[in-house]
């Protein structure tokens, strides 16, 4: 289905809830193509190919909201699809803040490429995928005698979006990821540690062909003999590929849903100093090939750049339309783009280097954060750092903790970004954090 044609059965669908009985409506349409192969022990285990096409409806009825979507998008099934979603909107209660966005706050186009598409998606053949998946297992099988087991996996994506409103929206989107995994388990002794290691890129001819599967093995190897540490209040550092997994309760906190159902430790902190001035985080959408990159959300609100946290000092919310109506605040966006942190100016090995004893944390096992309240506790794995050298490996510990108090407590961020991800973070070093081992 070209452009033209998704934006005529969108654009004919919308209209037919309005002539059904809809107020308002607005109508997406996406497409993905997705392929994967996945090897071990020299030879292609998978491979797979998929090709999804939906529709999501959004319905304001008599003062009433409902969404609904369906995979099922030719007209004659999506007549009675649509007829029957704007009678069950009818049973719901009245929402007085369900409207569309302020159309004064729509995208309006007019800009430039911001390149998140490899317009060669297409050309890429199957063997050449196999052969990236086989090099990259080769690049660890067989390497060392305690690996007991090597795979590999070689991923690309191709994802199209179209959305338009009942009162004036029309924008599309799209985007391409290629990927490589490695994942490699070893003979610890007692234990059998696995560790995995990816990259991705919007582009093929960008992406890091190779190390994928060494820095797997590396990676595992260094989990051998893992134990615990005794607890304490110590240093941590965070790999930069993990800062977002702690970062994630903080971005959660500022979400409008969250904030006005009183499940948000940062309510009313706008303009607050509430984290340390090393934390400044900026939401920038207009990233060129950044992860998240784009001119509008999923409403159709513009994007635009937006500091979140400067200097410690709370700045903004994510806030959609709904939550802007109940919360009485300006409308920002109900999600994130590219979330930047500004970054120091030491790299990983550096701020270990500075570290007297703590923990260089490398993975999280389980745990969860009270939304509420901030307070966490996650199980680490990772390893013990004493008077600025990496020595040996720990497991089966927790930090626990108040996310707030968390935050405050940043001494340095590094300058290794992770660009694997639309959060662009780097290493993050933390003082006086709870650990419990032994």
């Amino acid at each position: 289905m070209t452009i033209t044609e998704k934006y005529d059965l969108a654009l004919w669908a919308m209209s037919f809830a309005l002539k059904n009985g809809a107020d308002q409506a607005s109508v997406s349409i996406s497409n993905r193509i997705s392929n994967s192969v996945e090897v071990r022990d020299k030879k292609t285990d998978k491979l797979e190919q998929a090709i999804q096409n939906s529709m999501s409806v959004r319905l304001y009825v008599d003062r009433k909201y409902s969404s609904h979507s369906t995979n099922r998008i030719n007209k004659k099934d999506l007549e009675k699809f649509i007829a029957e979603a704007i009678e069950s909107t009818r049973y719901l209660s009245e929402d007085e803040f369900r409207t569309l966005p302020d159309p004064k706050l729509y995208y309006k186009g007019g800009t430039g490429d911001l390149k998140t598409v490899d317009p060669r998606f297409g050309d890429y053949i199957t063997r050449q995928k196999i052969d990236i998946a086989l090099a990259t297992e080769k690049e660890a099988l067989g390497k060392d005698d305690r690996i007991i087991s090597v795979s590999a996996s070689y991923y690309d994506s191709l994802h199209e979006h179209i959305l338009v409103t009942s009162n004036g929206f029309r924008g599309d989107s799209s985007g391409t990821r290629f990927g490589i995994n490695a994942s490699v388990s070893v003979n610890g002794g007692d234990s059998r540690p696995e560790s995995y290691w990816g990259e991705n890129s919007i582009f093929f001819n960008e992406l890091k062909k190779e190390g994928t599967g060494k820095t797997a093995l590396q990676r595992g190897l260094k989990k051998i003999a893992q134990r615990k540490a005794a607890s304490g209040k110590m240093a941590m550092i965070t790999e930069n590929r993990l800062t977002s997994r702690i970062l994630s309760p903080v971005i959660s906190a500022l979400n409008g849903s969250a904030i006005q159902q009183k499940n948000s430790f940062l309510t009313d902190m706008k303009g607050k100093k509430i984290f340390s001035d090393k934390l400044t985080v900026t939401d920038d959408p207009f990233l060129i090939s950044g992860r998240g990159s784009g001119y509008f959300d999923n409403e159709g609100l513009a994007t635009k750049k937006r500091v979140i946290i400067e200097n410690g000092i709370l700045k903004n919310y994510y806030i959609d339309t709904y939550y802007s109506k109940k919360l009485g605040m300006d409308p920002t966006s109900g999600e994130t783009t590219n979330l930047i942190f500004k970054t120091g100016t030491k790299d990983i090995n550096q701020l270990i280097a500075d570290v007297e004893k703590g923990i260089m944390v490398t993975g999280f096992n389980g745990g969860n954060c009270n939304g509420s309240t901030g307070d966490f506790s996650y199980g680490i794995e990772g390893i013990f750092i004493e008077n600025g050298k990496l020595t040996y490996p720990v497991s089966e510990m927790n930090i626990t903790g108040n996310m707030k108090e968390l935050w405050s407590k940043v001494i340095a961020t590094g300058n290794d970004v992770n660009t694997n991800s639309a959060w662009l973070t780097p290493s993050v070093l933390f003082e006086g954090v709870d650990f419990s081992g032994i």
